[in-house]
C-alpha cells in the first residue's frame, strides 16, 4: 500500500507493520505485561460521546494555540520517542524532526535520540523541545541542557514516570535490543524484511548519540541503549532533582508523567509551565488509569497556572477533541506518528499528522465549532464512573 493510499493511522500501522522486522514494529506497538493500560487508552474515547450546536458558521476554523508558551498551528505535536533510527535508519530524528517543521507543529526530542541535538535543529529551525530523564551525574544533565539551547531548543520536558523500565514482553520474546544483536530469531526476523536491512546496513550504528562519550554510550556493551540506561539513569529520584532541574534550564519546562491531582501541585510550586499528563504509553504501569479519565482531576489541580499536555491512545482527530474538552492544553502524539515513520520516513511522518489534522478540522466544523475555546466540555457527555 502507498502512502496516498492510507486513509487513517490504522492503514500506517498496517504499513509500518509491514515494512519492519517484528521485533522493531513489536517495540512501537506493544506495551507492559498484559497490555492492558495500552488497549484502554485507545478504546476509552470510545466510551466518551459527543454533542453538537447547528447552524454556526464553520466555513473559517483556526486550530492555532499556545503550548508552554510556543505558539503552534495545530493543538497536538509529536512526543520524544527515543531511538527512532530503528524504525528509519537512515534518518529517524531528522525525518520526525523535519515532519513536524514541514506541518508546523512543535517536535520534541528524546534524550536518547539517534541523531545529534545539533543536526535535529538543523532539520527543524522551527518549534521544538528536549526530553530528560533524571541521571546520575548532574553535570551531565547541565552539559546537555547547555547544548540543547545552544542549538535552539526553547523547552524542556523531564520524564518521572520511569524509574525502571516497565516489564515489556514482547521484546525478550523477540531477542529485541538496540542496536539489534546478531542471533538466528533476529536474523530471521531481518531477513524478511529486506529493505529495512538495506537500511540498516548503509548506516552508522544506532547509538544514544549525544552521549556517545559516556561510559556505555556507543551502546558496544551488553544490552545496547537499554544497558547504558540502566548504567547512567538514576533510579532515587525525587523532587529535590526536580527543582534544580528547572533551576538549570531558563525557557519552557514541562514535567512529564504525572497522574494524580497532588503531584500536579508539586509540579506547578517547582516552577513547571505544563503538567504533562501521561502514562507511557501504555509501556510502564499495567492496569493504568487512561488519561482522559485523569484529566479533569489534574485540571481542577492545576486552576489554570499551568498548561496541562494529554498523550496516550490518540488514533483519531477526534480523540484529540476529547482531550481538549477534558483540560487539555495540548496532546502529544506518539505511536501515531511512529507509525507513520516506520511506513514511510518523513513522508510518513507527514501523512500522519495531514490526518490526524484533517479529521480534527472535520470534527471542530461538525461540533459546530470554529476556535479551540469553543470545545465546550458541555459538548461531551462522559461514562458513569
Amino acid at each position: 500500500m502507498k502512502l496516498n493510499r492510507a486513509t487513517n493511522i490504522h492503514d500506517l500501522r498496517s504499513m509500518a507493520k509491514a515494512r519492519l522486522p517484528r521485533m522493531v514494529f513489536d517495540y512501537i506497538d506493544g506495551g507492559a505485561e498484559d497490555e492492558v493500560t495500552l488497549k484502554h487508552s485507545v478504546t476509552r474515547f470510545d466510551d466518551y460521546q459527543l454533542t453538537w450546536r447547528t447552524l454556526r458558521d464553520v466555513s473559517k476554523i483556526d486550530c492555532s494555540t499556545t503550548i508552554m508558551g510556543q505558539k503552534t498551528r495545530l493543538p497536538f505535536f509529536i512526543s520524544p520517542t527515543a531511538s527512532t533510527r530503528l524504525f528509519h535508519p537512515a534518518k529517524g530524528e531528522l525525518a520526525m524532526a523535519g515532519a513536524a517543521d514541514t506541518k508546523k507543529v512543535i517536535y520534541a526530542c528524546s534524550t536518547l535520540a539517534s541523531q545529534p541535538l545539533e543536526a535535529i535543529a538543523e532539520a527543524n529551525p522551527g518549534p521544538k523541545w528536549v526530553q530528560l530523564y533524571v541521571w546520575r551525574d548532574k553535570q551531565i544533565v547541565k552539559t546537555f541542557l547547555k547544548r540543547a539551547k545552544a542549538a535552539g531548543f526553547t523547552g524542556c520536558v523531564l520524564t518521572v514516570d520511569m524509574p525502571v523500565a516497565g516489564n515489556r514482553e514482547r521484546d525478550p520474546r523477540n531477542h529485541f535490543s538496540i542496536p539489534p544483536t546478531p542471533n538466528l530469531k533476529v536474523a530471521s526476523q531481518v531477513l524478511a524484511r529486506p529493505r529495512w536491512l538495506w537500511d540498516l546496513m548503509r548506516s552508522p550504528k544506532i547509538t544514544p548519540a549525544n552521549f556517545t562519550h559516556l561510559r556505555g554510550g556507543n551502546a558496544g556493551q551488553t544490552g545496547g541503549v537499554i544497558g547504558f540506561v540502566n548504567e547512567q539513569f538514576s533510579r532515587s529520584i525525587t523532587w529535590d532533582d526536580v527543582s534544580w532541574m528547572r533551576d538549570a534550564w531558563d525557557g519552557g519546562f514541562a514535567i512529564k508523567g504525572i497522574s494524580r491531582g497532588e503531584d500536579a501541585e508539586r509540579a506547578i510550586e517547582i516552577g513547571a509551565n505544563a503538567v504533562w499528563v501521561s502514562n507511557h504509553g501504555g509501556r510502564q504501569l499495567d492496569t493504568a488509569v487512561p488519561v482522559i479519565d485523569l484529566l479533569p482531576e489534574i485540571a481542577e489541580a492545576v486552576a489554570g497556572r499551568a498548561d496541562i499536555i494529554a498523550d496516550g491512545g490518540v488514533r483519531r482527530g477526534a480523540h484529540v477533541a476529547k482531550l481538549l474538552m477534558r483540560g487539555a492544553t495540548g496532546v502529544a502524539l506518539g505511536r501515531a506518528s511512529l507509525y507513520g515513520l516506520g511506513a514511510g520516513g518523513q513522508r510518513g511522518v507527514e501523512k500522519a499528522l495531514s490526518i490526524l489534522e484533517d479529521e480534527f478540522r472535520r470534527t471542530m466544523a461538525l461540533l459546530g465549532a470554529t476556535r479551540l475555546e469553543e470545545l465546550d466540555p458541555d459538548l461531551l457527555r462522559a461514562p458513569k464512573a
